[in-house]
């Protein structure tokens, strides 16, 4: 049923206010996920940062509020995903952007991704795999004896579907190497794919690329 234009601005005014809501309460506090034991044990423990390595994941974020419950509209009800599916997409997205910075030089390519679990698709996960065992990234990676601990929040939530949502990550990196400790920060846009409560990452290019 086509809407009246009356409708059609409640409708805009809506969403203007569930993306408002999702900048403030889809944004988690600097979030760090652990690679797992055996990762933090392969690093020396001259390296710098090799406690960074071991770190604690943070639960899921969740979202609290929504339009309705400051007397407006349920703006869900003219959305392709529930609050629940909208939180269970954003922690997928901040999990594996934090596994993406995090790494060792002692690490294989093949244990890089596994410790991303099953956040991301097959698909995703050879690319993966390729870039980070690309000759010229390995040998820099080594001879520089690279130690990285990455965290991640959500900025804003770009684009959505029935089945995928595109989120903007700010993501930092605290980089330890032979020559000393750096840090840098990054923006992503983080595409995840799925339904309900089963999500992957399928794509991460930079947020800039999306513009151009």
């Amino acid at each position: 049923m086509e809407l009246s234009p009356r409708q059609r601005t409640a409708v805009f005014i809506g969403v203007v206010i569930a993306l408002a809501a999702l900048g403030y309460y889809l944004v988690v506090p600097a979030v760090t996920h652990s690679h797992g034991s055996a990762r933090a044990a392969a690093t020396p423990a001259s390296t710098p940062s090799a406690a960074a390595t071991e770190q604690t994941q943070a639960p899921a974020p969740t979202i609290q509020a929504s339009a309705a419950a400051a007397g407006g509209p349920d703006i869900y009800a003219w959305l392709p995903f529930t609050q629940q599916n909208l939180a269970a997409a954003a922690a997928v997205a901040v999990r594996f952007s934090v596994d993406y910075n995090t790494f060792t030089y002692t690490e294989s390519a093949t244990a890089y991704i596994r410790a991303m679990g099953g956040l991301v698709t097959g698909q995703l996960a050879g690319t993966l795999r390729d870039v980070y065992q690309t000759p010229g990234v390995a040998k820099l990676r080594t001879s520089q004896k690279q130690v990285s601990t990455g965290t991640a929040v959500i900025s804003s939530l770009r684009a959505f579907g029935p089945s995928s949502m595109t989120f903007i990550v700010t993501t930092g990196q605290r980089l330890a190497t032979s020559d000393g400790t750096s840090t840098a920060s990054t923006q992503y846009a983080v595409t995840v794919t799925g339904s309900g409560g089963s999500w992957q990452v399928s794509d991460i290019e930079l947020e800039s690329a999306g513009n151009t």
